[in-house]
Parts: C-alpha cells; sequence; structure tokens
C-alpha cells in the first residue's frame, strides 16, 4: 500500500496567518496571543503577531480565515499491526481516517492483534523490532506511527531489553497482556526497559483480549511503569476507589481512553484536578479494538471531559498534545518554535449552539476540521469524518 501523495508539497518555509485562536497544547498558557505562525523544513521557527513575523519568502501561505489552530493530536494508546490495516476489525485505511480526526502521531501499546503473534521471546523480539523498522520507513497519511511495542513474557532477562533497546525499540506493549501478570515480575522488567531508554505502559481493569488479565491497583503500583495505562478500563474498569488510589499513590502518567469506562474516565479527571495534576493526564483511543475503529475518538474523550468534567475546553485539548508529548519524549504536541509543524486547523461545527470552538466542545459538540499539517506539509483539507466547519482555511499561495 503507498503512501498517499500528500498536497501542499515538500516542507519548504509555510506561512499561517489570520489564525482566529492560538491553542498551545502547554496546560500553563493554553492560549496564546498570536494570530500567525512560521514554520520551515517541518519545524516551528515563530509564533506572534504577523506584523511582527517575518512572511517574506514563504512556499506555502495559508489563511486561516479566523478559526483556530492547535498542534496535532496525539493518540497515545493505539493497537497497529502492519502499513495502514488492522485485522481486528478487517479494515483499511484506518490510520489515515484518524488522520481526518486531526490525529497526527501514535503511540503502540503492542501489536497484540497480529494473527498468530509469537509468544515465545526470540519471536516477540524480532515482532516488535519489524514492527519499529516499519512504521519508522511508512507514515500511512504522514501520520507518525511509533510502534514495535512488545509484550512481555515470563523468562525475559535483562539482556533481552538492552538488545531491543540497542535496536530501536523504545517502548513496551501493555504489561498484562501477556503472561507477565504480578506485581514483583512486572516491576522487575519495567526497571530493566527504564534502565535502557524502553518507557513502559501497564494494563489497568479487566481482561480485553484472550490472554490477558485483570490488573487491579496494587499489581500496577507494584510494577511502577510509566503510563498508567487506560485507567478507565479497556473495557472494563477499575472500581473508583482504586482508581483514586492509583491518583493519589502514584506520580505516572493517568491515561484515559475513548474505549473504556466513560464515568471512570470523568472520575480520575476529577481527582487529578482535586490533586492539582492535570499534568498527568493524556488521552488514547485504545482502538482498534473489538468495538471498532474510532477515527474521531480523541475529539470525542476531549469533548466528554470538557463537557461532563468541567473543564475548559483548551485545557483539556492540551491532555492530547503537549502533555503526551511531554510524558512520551515527542518533540511535537506544542506551538513553539523547535517543535515540529503539526497542526491541525477547527472551527465550531456548523449549527453548533455553541458561540464558538471552544463554547461548542464545552457543550459536547465535536470541531469540524478544515486541515491537517504534519511536518510543515499539508495532509489532508476539510475532514471527510468530523461535521462541517463554519470556516476552513485556505492555501492561498
Amino acid at each position: 500500500m503507498a503512501e498517499p501523495t500528500a498536497a501542499g508539497g515538500s516542507a519548504g518555509k509555510m506561512v499561517i496567518r489570520n489564525v482566529g485562536l492560538m491553542l498551545s497544547g502547554d496546560l500553563k498558557r493554553p492560549i496564546l496571543d498570536a494570530d500567525a505562525i512560521i514554520a520551515d523544513k517541518g519545524r516551528i521557527v515563530a509564533v506572534g503577531k504577523e506584523h511582527d513575523l517575518d512572511t517574506s519568502g514563504a512556499q506555502v501561505t495559508i489563511d486561516a480565515k479566523g478559526c483556530a489552530l492547535s498542534p496535532g493530536l496525539i493518540d497515545s494508546h493505539v493497537h497497529p499491526v502492519f502499513g495502514d490495516w488492522t485485522p481486528r476489525q478487517s479494515q483499511l485505511g484506518w490510520i489515515d481516517s484518524f488522520l481526518n480526526g486531526g490525529v497526527t502521531t501514535m503511540i503502540s501499546a503492542g501489536e497484540v492483534h497480529l494473527p498468530g503473534r509469537p509468544k515465545d521471546i526470540v519471536g516477540l523480539k524480532a515482532l516488535a523490532i519489524t514492527a519499529q523498522r516499519s512504521f519508522d520507513a511508512f507514515r500511512p497519511g504522514g501520520v507518525k506511527v511509533h510502534a514495535g511495542a512488545p509484550v512481555i513474557e515470563k523468562g525475559m532477562e535483562e539482556h533481552d531489553f538492552a538488545e531491543m533497546a540497542k535496536a530501536g525499540v523504545k517502548l513496551l506493549g501493555e504489561v498484562g497482556l501477556g503472561s507477565v501478570k504480578a506485581g514483583d515480575e512486572a516491576k522487575r522488567m519495567v526497571a530493566w526497559a527504564r534502565k535502557h531508554g524502553i518507557q513502559s505502559t501497564i494494563h489497568t481493569g479487566g481482561p480485553s483480549v484472550p490472554g490477558s488479565g485483570y490488573i487491579d491497583k496494587d499489581v500496577v503500583l507494584e510494577a511502577d511503569a510509566d503510563v498508567i495505562g487506560h485507567i478507565n478500563g479497556g473495557h472494563t474498569a477499575l472500581d473508583l476507589k482504586q482508581i483514586e488510589c492509583l491518583c493519589e499513590q502514584c506520580s505516572r502518567a493517568i491515561e484515559i481512553v475513548h474505549n473504556g469506562n466513560e464515568m471512570a474516565g470523568l472520575h480520575a479527571v476529577k481527582i487529578a484536578k482535586q490533586l492539582g495534576q492535570l499534568d498527568r493526564v493524556i488521552l488514547g483511543t485504545d482502538s482498534p479494538a473489538g468495538s471498532g475503529v474510532q477515527p474521531l475518538g480523541i475529539l470525542r474523550v476531549i469533548a466528554m471531559l470538557s463537557s461532563f468534567g468541567d473543564l475548559p475546553a483548551e485545557q483539556v485539548f492540551c491532555f492530547a498534545t503537549g502533555n503526551t508529548a511531554r510524558i512520551r519524549n515527542l518533540d511535537c504536541g506544542l506551538l513553539e518554535p523547535g517543535r515540529t509543524a503539526d497542526f491541525v486547523f477547527m472551527d465550531k461545527a456548523q449549527h453548533s449552539s455553541g458561540r464558538d470552538l471552544l463554547d461548542s466542545v464545552r457543550k459536547g459538540d465535536l470541531p469540524g476540521i478544515g486541515m491537517v499539517v504534519i511536518d510543515g506539509v499539508v495532509r489532508c483539507q476539510r475532514s471527510r469524518n468530523t461535521p462541517p466547519a463554519d470556516r476552513v482555511p485556505a492555501i492561498v499561495h
């Protein structure tokens, strides 16, 4: 399957003007006093007022027409296999469809749906390295998929993690999806992974696929993985008291997913807010999964947390951008010089009761996406999946 041809040409100098709302991705300052942004060679070089910026020599000029600009959305929890295909739903083009939902970066929590997935140590290492290599070279629609996340099994030793790290593996699949389910055993392997620069995520809640198990708060706390994977369950959540304990007794990332228990997700963000630790909250879809593929899953979680969680929409957008980028050690997710030029242009959906984009999301409506840019290249224009936006940007030069 060939990568779709990108609109907008190569990543030369890009000037974006007439931005009505600049969402920074930074919880400390979620809205910027700016109306223009400049990128060159795929990276942001300036953000501010157009009259203060050097807009000359642009290869591509985009008139935002007053709509909002956000960093590209990051899905912190996906289960890819190879290419833009998922055997879980026998579906082609699912990653490109997420692009039309504003997602520009994905993080694999394990290539668990591969038919006949190897569970021996040699095989699981080979699969992780192959998946990492494959998605490093292939970007469906331009979306950056960080893959190659092995599901750990009994019998692994430190040299296995060192070997994978040396080969370029940077992630562990969900701890608990394989044979390692006890807290002490998971803790030992998570520590080996961390020592060699591999980030870990642990399954939380009831079993989701055959072979996975029930992982309660005690196992999560003892394992001490870097990310509390789907704290709201995938699909079955822990009881709310256990979720409170995880938020209060652990300093790791709190991941809320679309394919989880919505009440539990709202409770987790409520506790994080009470603790003054919203910077720990990140978002994912946990898809493809038995409930399907959700191209607008990240937008739906944003709308849910804002409308039912009593949070300003501009803060919740940070969960899916700057928070995830910081926790996942990515060079995207924020609108600041030096970051990758990954952008989503949005406006309120036509006929939404909201006054503007943020008010419409606060009322539970999904925004309309008018354009997505990855690495300074226009990858799609009006989304085929979101409701039509009131305003959409235009390439004017």
